[in-house]
């Protein structure tokens, strides 16, 4: 079962790039203690909104309750048919905010006032009882106040608070909900400093509407629901939330470690083990980041290059020594042969004539060897743009007293980014390795393609042996060996067209030997 998830996993798991994985984990990092903080103003706000919407239910109903039995009061029964109408049901929305509604100082002890009414009065005696069960299970503090302001039921009977804002609004006809200091609040928890609904203190006054008038105020006043407490309650909601949280760090950790941590772990295993000489470069995972895989991808072809740059060392010096070694035995021979014999005249010539001729040839391998070298370390010149038919037709004119040359180019040839000495050099060396094949004829022709110009050259000579088709490009290869050949010419004018991402091949024909050169066009 474990088995198949990872295979399906490593079939569908989708590319995702580098930058994507690690922006999404610093992002998340970033906004992970603002949605925290966030989270806490929120919440704390909501719970504020939630006292202030109980206290309002609760001064409705007490309102309502106390002018339906205010003295003189006409109660009008409700008209059915209103409650139709969409617009029938209002809701009054909270108008607390922790953020933007300012606190009050907290409220001052009654001031002395006037004799309440006496209507106020007889109300009140008949809610005594009815606010007091609802202030023992609610918690808030009600006070009923006459249309003067005056206490008649509550903490301060007797007393005024008609100079409070809430109370003013309230007998001006409009409810009114505010925050105020709560100066006997003190803190029993160490981290109540996160709270800032802690030290408030909600205040309602709704006003007690008789036929039309305002006869009294009911005020209601409780301390939000605590934060903490409100925390505790909803502990279930917040632990699956924490975990939620948890578990989307979890998911992100995952995904680094399979996207960049143990790709980079596995790759760097494996170059150890390719640089100790063994092993070979796996294939990036498919979980990898799309840079690790294409890291991947150029470890992998420079692993290739080193070893093939490896091995052609390998077999480079071992020709070079095999080339140097045979005019070095024939000069060290000839010299011991003059240092322990006395020679005629014309025999010491022969002798000083092969050192000579040795001596020569070493010099042409050193610089041909020097030709190699250049041509391995070019690189692409920029901007060329080169017409081939005049480097091609400097190298027929050089060799035309002696091969009969003709050249076809189309009407309109594109001009290629090789430059024209490397053109020039390749077609002499393979006009000059005809000639000295033996043969009499050499054919040139060009034909565009849609992004390359294909040059071919084709003699008329003995053609190359398939047994030495495949090594004609190796450094050192030669069938003239005996007439001086260092077996170089080919090598290095493929290494000079490599370096301008142009090609020389060795095409199979029946008849003579067959080149062809292709060459990138220039960037028009």
């Amino acid at each position: 079962m474990i088995a198949r998830l990872r295979a399906f996993i490593r079939n569908h798991w989708p590319a995702l790039r580098l930058r994507t994985i690690l922006l999404s984990v610093l992002i998340f990092a970033g906004v992970l203690p603002g949605l925290s903080a966030i989270f806490l103003r929120v919440y704390e706000n909501t719970l504020v909104r939630q006292t202030e919407a109980e206290l309002v239910a609760q001064a409705v109903v007490l309102s309502a309750v106390a002018a339906s039995d205010w003295p003189g009061a006409v109660v009008v029964p409700p008209d059915p048919a209103r409650r139709d109408d969409p617009g029938y049901y209002r809701p009054e929305p909270a108008t607390i905010d922790l953020g933007s509604t300012p606190v009050l100082p907290a409220r001052p002890a009654p001031r002395h006032a006037a004799v309440p009414e006496a209507g106020a009065v007889e109300v009140a005696d008949r809610l005594g009882s009815v606010v007091e069960q609802t202030s023992r299970t609610t918690l808030a503090s009600i006070l009923l106040l006459d249309r003067n302001g005056t206490i008649v039921l509550g903490y301060g009977q007797g007393g005024g608070l008609a100079d409070l804002t809430e109370v003013r609004s309230a007998l001006a006809g409009e409810p009114r909900t505010v925050l105020r200091r709560n100066d006997a609040y003190r803190p029993r928890y160490s981290m109540e400093w996160l709270s800032r609904a802690a030290g408030v203190r909600i205040h309602h006054a709704r006003p007690v509407m008789v036929n039309g008038r305002v006869e009294g105020v009911v005020v209601a006043s409780r301390s939000p629901r605590a934060l903490f407490k409100g925390l505790y309650q909803d502990r279930i909601k917040i632990g699956l939330g924490v975990v939620g949280t948890l578990g989307v760090i979890a998911l992100l950790a995952v995904l680094v470690s399979r996207g960049i941590a143990r790709p980079i772990e596995a790759l760097s295993r494996a170059t150890r083990d390719v640089a100790n000489g063994g092993g070979v470069l796996p294939p990036a995972p498919a979980t990898a980041a799309v840079e690790i895989r294409t890291l991947y991808e150029d470890f992998g072809r420079m692993a290739q290059a080193v070893d093939r740059r490896s091995r052609y060392l390998r077999d480079f010096a071992a020709a070079v020594s095999h080339e140097f070694k045979t005019p070095l035995s024939g000069i060290q021979g000839a010299v011991e042969l003059l240092q322990d014999h006395e020679m005629a005249p014309d025999q010491r010539r022969r002798f000083l004539d092969n050192i000579a001729a040795d001596a020569r040839r070493l010099s042409a391998l050193v610089t041909r060897l020097l030709d190699l070298a250049r041509a391995d370390m070019a690189r692409p010149q920029a901007g060329l743009s080169v017409d081939v038919r005049l480097p091609i037709t400097k190298a027929v004119d050089a060799r035309s007293s002696r091969l009969a040359i003709s050249v076809m180019f189309g009407d309109e040839t594109p001009r290629v980014a090789v430059p024209a000495s490397t053109i020039e050099m390749v077609v002499s060396t393979l006009l000059e390795n005809s000639r000295q094949a033996g043969a009499t004829a050499v054919s040139i022709r060009a034909a565009a393609l849609p992004d390359r110009l294909v040059v071919t050259l084709a003699d008329d000579g003995p053609g190359v042996a398939p047994a030495d088709a495949g090594r004609v490009f190796e450094p050192f290869f030669t069938t003239r060996r005996g007439e001086g050949g260092a077996g170089l010419g080919l090598s290095i004018a493929r290494a000079l067209l490599a370096a301008n991402d142009a090609t020389l091949d060795l095409l199979p024909t029946t008849e003579g030997a067959v080149f062809e050169l292709v060459m990138p066009l220039a960037e028009q």
